[in-house]
């Protein structure tokens, strides 16, 4: 009983700690985390849930909570743009074998097809959604790629210090 109960609080506290890190990120780096082309930082955590569950409820609560909170941002983005963050959470969850370079790339594409699908529906933007695949796909490859894995190669060294069950 003890034992299952510190399990759920850990992954209770796992999951707050990786929303909070993502939401303030995102919101503290806000100019280069939103628009057509946009650099979010905090994309680079989408590496977390190969190494523990409570990031894939993590990066969506984290996700939400940023859209939520910047003025300017719609409904869309704050539903479909935090779905789509959770999708590529779950996906990267289940990604154990494939190779460590795979982790990034749910998070890229599924950002690419679907943020442009947003901006599209909720500014009215028409007949830019390759266009826009492509700025959110490259800024998504930066993030995830360029800060992910150096991140996912920190965290990989010190994994049974920092993720130890």
């Amino acid at each position: 009983m003890r034992r299952k109960m510190s399990g759920n609080v850990r992954f209770i506290t796992e999951t707050a700690v990786i929303a909070a890190i993502y939401a303030v990120l995102t919101l503290v780096l806000a100019p280069f985390s939103f628009g057509p082309m946009q650099v979010r930082v905090s994309e680079a955590l989408c590496v977390l849930p190969f190494f523990t569950p409570a990031a894939v409820p993590g990066l969506f609560i984290g996700c939400f909570i940023a859209n939520a909170t910047t003025v300017g941002v719609g409904v869309f983005d704050m539903i479909f743009g935090s779905l789509a963050t959770l999708a590529a959470a779950f996906v990267t969850y289940k990604i154990k074998n494939g190779g460590k370079w795979l982790l990034p790339l749910p998070s890229v594409l599924i950002n690419a097809f679907v943020v442009p699908w947003i901006l599209i529906t909720q500014y009215g933007v028409t007949d830019a959604y390759w266009y826009l695949a492509l700025t959110v796909g490259v800024g998504q490859a930066i993030a995830c790629y360029a800060i992910g894995m150096p991140l996912y190669f920190v965290l990989n060294r010190n994994r049974k210090a920092i993720f130890a069950r």
